[in-house]
């Protein structure tokens, strides 16, 4: 009978051991994720209803696209154990060059777009050049490139703020893409949601076939449907909510893009994987045959372009250019890396994770100033959600 119940007994203890492991993994996996539904359920109460609305929710991803984009260049970086301090003056200062081109020059808008770009990339790889082959430290690199570009915007500006680009310049911030189809924008929005889920359950069955082909791939069926039954979920409400207001915007379609070749990048070629190498282990990687110089290179004048577009995006939402722009816009990249799962020591962190990050620090700028708190108190509270989701993900990835 004793030896009965010790086994009773070890099976139970087995299986409350399987849970508490599963719950615990759950939570690892996971951490941003509940993070993000605890702010939007807790400020959701607080401002009586208004977070979730349509325009309020257009009004977040047009008034903080910028940092979305700059989060994903950024995340490029963190996951090779750097970081860019500069990334807010060379939006500051692309931004600038694209008011002196397009409203003082008169130049047209796509060659002006085009020489931003060209000067960000050029910005970039200066970075590059000084980390990737000369070895200075990204962080000293990229703090002389801030000092440099805060200088220099202010050169090009002469102190001044130059305002009113022409309606093809800003629209790449404050427009919509079903303002060129219908006046009625919920169908068409609608009907775009219901295609982009298609397009997404399609091609992650076919990766998990795929990974369950070469035996790579070890997500329970149950677990799977879940996923994309709850993404699914996830991106028709978004539609829904954009469709209730004005429609898609254009600057959604622009970070979109971004997203996905920067997920495509990580996720599926060969320099994603040597990114991901050189941040776990940089000598391993080099022994390896990896050219750790040029993927750094290449890495930084990547991050100039990201900026150059924020730059432009950030000038075309305000319908000007500002000596003062950019300030602390790369701390809260670098806080949405981190809040996003990604690893302070590099070769940790996802795209996805790195956007939910974002979309955190958006909804908590977001939530503050609509239930009246100052800004002084949003930069405190900010700066502890950043300490304290980060140490909570190190704790649970010790545990586990």
């Amino acid at each position: 009978m004793q030896t009965q119940e010790a086994v009773k007994n070890s099976g139970l203890n087995k299986e409350e051991n399987s849970i508490r492991n599963s719950a615990k993994k759950f939570l690892v996996n996971n951490s941003m994720y509940i993070l993000l539904a605890l702010i939007v359920i807790l400020f959701q109460i607080l401002t009586g209803g208004i977070l979730l609305l349509p325009m309020n929710i257009t009004n977040v991803i047009l008034q903080k696209s910028y940092i979305f984009i700059l989060t994903i260049g950024m995340l490029m970086l963190v996951l090779l154990g750097d970081i860019d301090l500069s990334v807010g003056l060379v939006l500051a200062f692309t931004g600038a060059l694209s008011a002196v081109l397009i409203i003082e020059n008169n130049m047209n808008v796509y060659l002006a777009i085009f020489i931003c770009l060209l000067v960000g990339l050029l910005i970039g790889a200066w970075h590059g050049f000084w980390v990737a082959y000369v070895h200075v430290p990204a962080f000293i690199a990229t703090l002389a490139g801030l000092l440099t570009f805060r200088g220099l915007t202010i050169v090009i500006l002469d102190g001044q703020t130059i305002s009113s680009y022409p309606r093809a310049f800003q629209l790449m911030s404050s427009g919509f893409l079903t303002d060129a189809f219908t006046d009625n924008p919920f169908m068409l929005t609608l009907g775009l949601g219901f295609i982009f889920v298609a397009l997404y359950v399609f091609m992650s069955i076919r990766s998990r076939m795929k990974d369950l082909k070469f035996g790579t791939n070890t997500e329970s069926n149950t677990r799977f449907i879940l996923k994309i039954t709850a993404f699914s979920l996830a991106i028709l409400w978004m539609f829904y909510t954009f469709g209730n207001y004005e429609g898609i915007p254009n600057v959604l379609i622009i970070l979109t893009k971004l997203g996905l070749a920067a997920k495509f990048i990580t996720d599926r070629t060969t320099i994603g994987r040597h990114i991901y190498a050189i941040g776990g282990n940089e000598k391993a990687a080099t022994l390896s045959g990896i050219n750790t110089k040029r993927v750094k290179f290449w890495t930084f004048a990547s991050m100039g372009v990201v900026s150059a577009i924020a730059g432009m995006v950030f000038s075309a939402r305000l319908n000007a250019a500002s000596a003062q722009a950019g300030s602390g816009f790369e701390l809260d990249a670098i806080a949405a890396c981190y809040i996003g799962g990604a690893s302070t020591s590099g070769g940790i962190g996802t795209v996805v994770g790195a956007l939910v990050g974002a979309l955190v620090m958006a909804l908590l700028n977001n939530g503050m100033s609509l239930t009246g708190v100052g800004t002084d108190w949003q930069m405190a509270i900010k700066g502890l959600v950043l300490l304290f989701a980060v140490a909570i993900d190190i704790y649970n990835k010790n545990k586990g």
